[in-house]
């Protein structure tokens, strides 16, 4: 897909979100995902703020950071990343979050994520190199990559740290 996104360390003055009480509920259903996931709480209720997540874009688009404000908008963000059992949804989330980056009102970087995870769960080839593939030699590797020799660009174009950096936080799961 690769959106065209503005400057990524450029920061836009915002206004107060026009839907605070969306933006307490984007963090409040963040926060059981993180939950859920580092075993705070025994439970699963992705397939629930899936659901949640695929209504508001009905009814407002991206849940952008006018909308929600940036951290509510990551939110959203970190919901679309996590809802692997519907790949249509993590497409239309894409497809509205690429609007709302060269709008300035998304987070490209969390939008390569987007990307990459999409491009995963259909089986092609990541494009920033985002996504985890696992350990060879005892050395970490991304999934499988697009353009391999472009990915350090399109990593900094996004406002992503350099790939053997982030690869090397890894390490400690190649090492056991």
């Amino acid at each position: 897909m690769l959106c065209e996104v503005g400057d990524p360390a450029q920061e836009r003055r915002r206004d107060p979100p026009t839907a605070p009480d969306l933006r307490r509920e984007f963090l409040e259903m963040a926060e059981a995902d993180q939950a859920e996931r580092t075993g705070k709480v025994n439970a699963n209720t992705d397939a629930r703020r899936t659901d949640r997540l695929r209504e508001v874009m009905a009814e407002h688009g991206w849940p952008d950071a006018n909308l929600v404000g940036t951290d509510g908008a990551s939110a959203a963000w970190l919901i679309a990343q996590h809802a692997d059992n519907d790949v249509e949804l993590q497409r239309r989330a894409l497809e509205l979050m690429c609007v709302a980056v060269a709008a300035g009102a998304a987070d490209p970087t969390e939008l390569a994520y987007l990307e990459d995870r999409v491009a995963a769960n259909s089986g092609r080839p990541q494009i920033y190199g985002t996504q985890f593939g696992g350990c060879r030699d005892g050395r970490p590797v991304p999934a499988p990559l697009a353009d391999e020799a472009g990915v350090h660009d399109r990593r900094a174009r996004v406002g992503l740290q350099p790939l053997d950096e982030y690869l090397a936080e890894f390490q400690d799961v190649c090492g056991e």
